[in-house]
């Protein structure tokens, strides 16, 4: 049986995509107002674990029970080119998903649980039966609370060896869960004709091209909203004021963003959603202040 090239499988797994909970679970760890030099192995371990186990499984199952759309869209990627030869693609997705187990079991039994529940939503996201991405609301709060979220909360338990994080920085973990459903949806735009054609009710697909980039931008900005009013009930005022500035930043390019959603979706990916990210390690080390 043809095997496939490590570059190929590289591709597979997506590398670029991993920086998005990597980046969650190291505000999860700043968050927790715990030394680094006291945990630095379990950081790794969980960085690790955040981006090239967990996150590289997402993209693996992602693209195996996407074929059939990607053919349509991007047929250049692994499977549908024929790259990555017969099930592969499928193979490669469990083995990711038990390495992803092996690797958690060293972070604790929150560490762990968030593991689980990443991996449980990255199988749903993609797999029949519930293929969570055919609605698009439900599809991407999935990959919001796996790719931040949970990352996030991996970190902060991690930090407060494996306990329970502080109740502060699980709700502005959940927050930028929320906004990160805006960001999800900007992937969507670039596949709007063959998610069309396959049935897959992205935001794009059920509201207009139009109406969903206006969505999406609001799905992240009233997030936070929210989170710059809890840092100044928290006495964190320079705080909320750095993310208001990123706000001002991001809303600046929501508008160009908008005004051709399609063309310039990747644009406001690049440009927009770093600010937004930003913003969430601004609010991490607010919490970090005098111990979290």
């Amino acid at each position: 049986m043809a095997r496939p090239k490590l570059s190929t499988v590289a591709e597979l797994l997506k590398p670029i995509t991993w920086f998005p909970p990597m980046w969650a679970f190291a505000c999860g760890v700043v968050a927790s107002g715990q030394s680094f030099a006291d945990n630095w192995p379990l950081i790794i371990i969980g960085i690790l674990l955040a981006g090239p186990m967990v996150c590289a499984t997402s993209q693996a199952v992602n693209d195996w029970f996407d074929r059939e759309v990607d053919a349509i869209n991007e047929p250049h990627r692994p499977i549908p080119s024929g790259r990555m030869p017969g099930r592969w693609g499928l193979y490669i997705a469990v083995l990711w998903t038990g390495l992803s187990l092996i690797v958690a079991t060293a972070l604790g039994p929150w560490g762990f649980a968030a593991a689980i529940a990443g991996l449980l939503l990255a199988w749903a996201y993609s797999a029949p039966p519930l293929r969570l991405k055919r609605n698009g609301w439900w599809g991407n709060a999935a990959c919001g609370f796996s790719y931040e979220g949970l990352a996030w909360v991996t970190g902060a338990a991690v930090m407060a060896g494996g306990a329970m994080p502080d109740s502060r920085s699980l709700l502005l973990a959940l927050l930028y869960s929320l906004a990160a459903h805006g960001i999800m949806t900007l992937n969507d735009f670039k596949s709007v004709e063959g998610d069309r054609q396959m049935g897959i009710g992205s935001l794009p697909v059920r509201l207009g091209v139009r109406l969903a980039a206006i969505t999406s931008c609001w799905i992240m900005l009233l997030p936070q909203f929210v989170v710059v009013v809890l840092l100044m009930q928290w006495e964190r005022p320079w705080h909320a004021l750095a993310i208001v500035a990123l706000m001002f930043g991001q809303s600046r390019l929501m508008g160009f963003f908008i005004a051709s959603p399609i063309e310039r979706a990747l644009k406001m990916s690049a440009f927009g959603v770093p600010l937004l990210v930003a913003g969430m390690m601004v609010a991490a080390f607010g919490l970090r202040i005098n111990g979290g």
